[in-house]
């Protein structure tokens, strides 16, 4: 096989420039997210013994530089940036080039190399995905996973071309960013590079009264995660809750008619915010978790665009189900693409089986030419794959899907995220998690069950903005952390959960009876959740260990 190139680095041009070098040359690629942290990637590094590594001068001297002693096979570091890197404190045998240098390099004559067309059953990825649970696994990428994913991808964007501008800023270590951007350059369709601390005008990272690249770049095609569209939604809610009561009431009543028009497969030019990213989005595509049917709603009410949803894995080399542009309903993520077929399996201790009514329910099975070869390692692929009677590679997702009568399929629930109470019921922590993101007070939350006990609790990420006023109302002074410990404040935000909880029909049993404030937020660098934002369940039990103890009643 042939030399393998790693990639350590945050989404930016140069990361599908070396992307495309090494696929044209056969190198097998192999693949981290920018935010994972140091140990992690030298494990990855060791286990596929690269010797040549592609990062970014931050990360490698915030990141790399003190783990590099236990990467023995590592000899080459290319630096994308133009920024000269010391080599004091490195390890001796370790040579650091820019990228610059190394494309000088390469256009002299004498060291081209001829370029060597990989096979369909070469190796073209090892991605590392952080992973909910446990170390990071390499997923094995081949090329005809590629393209046969993409091609499943491309079939339901209709009209991809070079008319269509895409903008870029999800981790390109994540399936669905680098097999929508390689999509887009087979199409022809330009390319901007973002990032989410500057994507809109809103955004962190944007001073105010300056533009964010959205509204320079003016997007027609995006990809997202769930967290970005659900801030998105609280971000224009909080401002709409801060109108006079005169400009609220019109935007509710156009918001209420919009609504009844899209579910009526019409369109009306009212509560229009799509300004907010470019104004000519006309395709947005979730993926990487569940969206919300309120956000998903509301999205395509305000960004006059289809806003599908899109259900595959890392696994399933980003392809599995995506919906239809002309489906207006919420909560589904569609049905197979053509690279693929699905299929339910009875999974009997969770009570889900073909036979259940109104519709068939299962663990969610993928078969096709998408399949990726396993795990780079691991002796434990027989668990999550398997070949069928007609040579047909299949994938055992975990998830727990339902099919509709139009072959729709719609995620309800997770076996990881089941546990079952002291009484005996029941509880899907996704579901519970899904439903109460809709809180305005929250930002995010992680419920938690211990099947020694017999109710559900929460660790939350209030909203800041909506509890501090909230806090200055009743009285409640002091920081942010002491805002957050106040017994009142968690009186408030549990007062809230149990109001959205009853008015979506959650059952008793599922809501959460104690809640715990989390001051600090989750994002990837705190490790606390993945870069596609979902849970870490395990490292949140760590991490909030004391006060999961404290409120079910240990000392």
């Amino acid at each position: 096989m042939s030399p393998m190139v790693a990639i350590f680095c945050e989404t930016r041009a140069e990361w599908m420039i070396s992307a495309q070098a090494c696929f044209r040359y056969n190198f097998p690629l192999v693949t981290f997210y920018a935010t994972l942290g140091e140990e992690a990637v030298a494990f990855g590094l060791n286990e596929t013994g690269v010797t040549h590594l592609i990062t970014s001068t931050e990360l490698l001297e915030t990141k790399l530089k003190g783990v590099l002693s236990q990467i023995p096979k590592l000899k080459h570091i290319i630096s994308v940036d133009q920024r000269r890197v010391s080599t004091e404190g490195y390890p001796p045998g370790l040579a650091i080039h820019s990228m610059a240098s190394v494309q000088e390099l390469g256009s002299q004559p004498d060291n081209c190399e001829p370029v060597v067309s990989p096979q369909p059953s070469d190796l073209a990825v090892v991605m590392y995905t952080s992973g909910s649970t446990g170390r990071p696994k390499g997923v094995m990428v081949v090329h005809s996973n590629l393209t046969a994913g993409m091609t499943g991808q491309c079939e339901r964007i209709p009209g991809l071309g070079p008319k269509d501008t895409y903008i870029a800023y999800l981790p390109l270590a994540h399936v669905l960013e680098m097999t929508a951007e390689i999509s887009c350059m087979a199409y022809g369709c330009p390319i901007g590079y973002s990032s989410p601390q500057t994507l809109s005008d809103q955004s962190t990272k944007i001073k105010r009264g300056s533009r964010g690249d959205s509204s320079v770049l003016k997007p027609t095609l995006m990809a997202a995660v769930p967290e970005i569209l659900d801030r998105i939604n609280k971000n224009v809610m909080r401002k709409v809750g801060e109108m006079s009561y005169i400009q609220r009431t019109l935007f509710n009543l156009g918001y209420n008619y919009k609504l009844e028009q899209v579910k009526r497969g019409y369109d009306a030019p009212l509560c229009n915010v799509r300004r907010l990213l470019g104004g000519r989005v006309r395709l947005m595509l979730s993926g990487g978790a569940p969206l919300s049917s309120a956000t998903q709603r509301f999205m395509n009410i305000c960004f006059c665009c289809p806003v599908g949803q899109g259900y595959g894995l890392t696994e399933t080399c980003g392809a599995g189900t995506i919906t239809e542009v002309a489906d207006n309903s919420t909560g589904r993520v569609g049905a197979p693409v053509i690279c693929c077929e699905v299929r339910l399996r009875d999974w009997l201790e969770g009570g889900y089986t073909n036979q259940d009514k109104p519709h068939p329910r299962g663990e969610i099975l993928i078969g096709g030419p998408n399949i990726t070869m396993g795990y780079y390692r691991n002796e434990s692929n027989g668990q999550d794959y398997f070949v069928d009677e007609k040579g047909q590679r299949w994938f055992c997702t975990g998830d727990i899907g339902e099919i509709h009568p139009d072959g729709c399929l719609q995620i309800v629930d997770r076996k990881k995220d089941l546990v079952k109470l002291q009484a005996g019921e029941y509880v899907s922590l996704g579901k519970v998690e899904a439903a109460l993101k809709n809180c305005s007070l929250i930002d995010n939350i992680c419920a938690y069950a211990n099947s020694e006990q017999n109710y559900v609790i929460s660790v939350v990420v209030p909203n800041q903005k909506m509890l501090t006023e909230l806090a200055r109302q009743r009285g409640v002074k002091g920081s942010w952390e002491e805002v957050c410990t106040h017994p009142a404040m968690e009186e408030v935000v549990l007062k809230e959960i149990k109001e959205v909880a009853t008015s979506i029909k959650l059952q008793r049993f599922e809501i959460p009876v104690k809640v715990h404030l989390s001051p600090e937020p989750w994002t990837p660098e705190t490790g606390l959740v993945t870069d596609a934002f979902k849970l870490k369940r395990k490292e949140l039990k760590n991490h909030y260990l004391q006060h999961i103890e404290r409120m079910y009643g240990r000392p």
